[in-house]
């Protein structure tokens, strides 16, 4: 493979996925980079020591492993460099801890993931930022609630749960135009479907744990930073003494490989179900940005180049006394679906949201969430267990 980046430069998306991240022949032919495991690096002599004049250094900066992991992350994001960081969560507080210091102000998206609002309300507080949640939908008019000490504004599109959608780049250039960094939170969508830093954010982050991984098996989160941005992350990775297993690295560069076949499986069966459900009576309303239906569809539609296997729906209850009864019994009596957080799997997930912590996007008046992570079951199977689910709840 002489033209290697030519190569890569020309070549469609599935063909980068297996061959961007690393390069055989650095390795003695082996297709896959080695997993290289490392605390301690050794140096020739003591001026090298002392200057840190080679390429690695110390197991938690980089290895040959995590190397291709990023080199990988930077291909598909358009980045000036990336970190690896131990989960989802991580990749959001680390970029916080490392632009915000006390007495900054930071405006955070209120369909923002819960864990992030926590972080956010308790130790980011405590740390002496101040903390404003806003409408996702504000567009241009966030430039109202930018303070002379805002200094971060943190984006996530579609929102956890409820899936509305934000206008990035108005958001961003509004921000900018304040000195503000512009973080996003782009694991719905993957740099697959959505590149973050092409819309005027400075930060994307992602929990790998979901697609990049795909198995339900590694805990993982990437930040991936423009090149006025790169240098001050990367240092506070290094400061917060921040690292991953190679292991875990290793395993997120093999999803990679498949990333792009299953999202388009994914993407094709969360529709179908998502289409199905919008014509049953028991069902309220539906969170599916791609669908024409859905209040943000047109952001999407302009901006994003897919959807992936997530999203929700509002089950159709008369009385608010009985949304978790009715929840529960749908819930409790599916089978493909398992009960559990996290999604990005091959398998098929379902959970009763919890929308109390909102401060602007409230809890639907029509009846409980149900957030669906469509897996790679088939269709019909799927469909067949949510009409088992809706049995349950109409007897209750």
């Amino acid at each position: 493979m002489k033209n290697r980046k030519e190569m890569l430069a020309k070549a469609g998306t599935d063909t980068k996925l297996c061959h961007i991240g690393n390069d055989p022949s650095d390795f003695f032919g082996f297709v896959n980079p080695p997993v290289v495991r490392a605390s301690t690096v050794l140096f020739p002599d003591t001026r090298t020591m002392e200057t840190r004049a080679q390429k690695y250094t110390y197991g938690t900066r980089a290895t040959p492993t995590t190397d291709a992991l990023c080199n990988a992350i930077d291909e598909l994001e358009g980045s000036a460099g990336t970190i690896l960081v131990p989960s989802g969560l991580a990749a959001i507080t680390v970029p916080f801890l490392a632009f915000l210091s006390a007495g900054d102000h930071a405006l955070i998206v209120d369909s923002v993931y819960s864990p992030c609002r926590h972080f956010c309300d308790t130790m980011l507080t405590r740390l002496g930022v101040s903390v404003e949640y806003y409408d996702p939908t504000i567009g241009a008019g966030i430039e109202a609630l930018i303070k002379p000490n805002t200094k971060l504004v943190h984006t996530e599109a579609p929102g956890s749960n409820t899936f509305e959608m934000q206008d990035i780049r108005v958001i961003a250039d509004v921000a900018h135009k304040h000195g503000c960094v512009v973080t996003m939170d782009n694991t719905w969508a993957t740099p697959l479907y959505f590149r973050p830093l092409d819309f005027g954010a400075d930060i994307s982050i992602h929990a790998a744990t979901k697609y990049p991984s795909g198995h339900s098996d590694v805990l993982f989160g990437t930040v991936s930073a423009n090149e006025t941005y790169w240098r001050a992350l990367d240092e506070a990775r290094i400061t917060l003494g921040i690292c991953v297993s190679p292991d875990d690295s290793y395993q997120i560069l093999r999803g990679l490989r498949t990333m792009g076949l299953r999202l388009e499986a994914h993407q094709k069966a969360a529709l179908a179900v998502a289409q199905w459900l919008e014509g049953r009576a028991d069902v309220a309303t539906v969170l599916h940005p791609a669908l024409p239906s859905f209040p943000g569809h047109e952001i999407w539609k302009r901006d994003f180049k897919g959807a992936s296997g997530i999203f929700s729906f509002v089950l159709a209850v008369d009385d608010p006394a009985r949304f978790k009864p009715k929840a529960r019994a749908f819930l409790d009596s599916l089978d493909i679906f398992g009960l559990g957080y996290s999604w990005g799997g091959y398998e098929s997930l379902a959970v009763m949201v919890n929308l109390d912590d909102r401060k602007i996007c409230k809890a639907p008046k029509e009846g409980p969430v149900i957030r669906l992570q469509i897996g790679l079951e088939n269709v019909e199977d799927i469909i067949a267990d949510l009409e088992k689910g809706f049995a349950a709840a109409a007897a209750i």
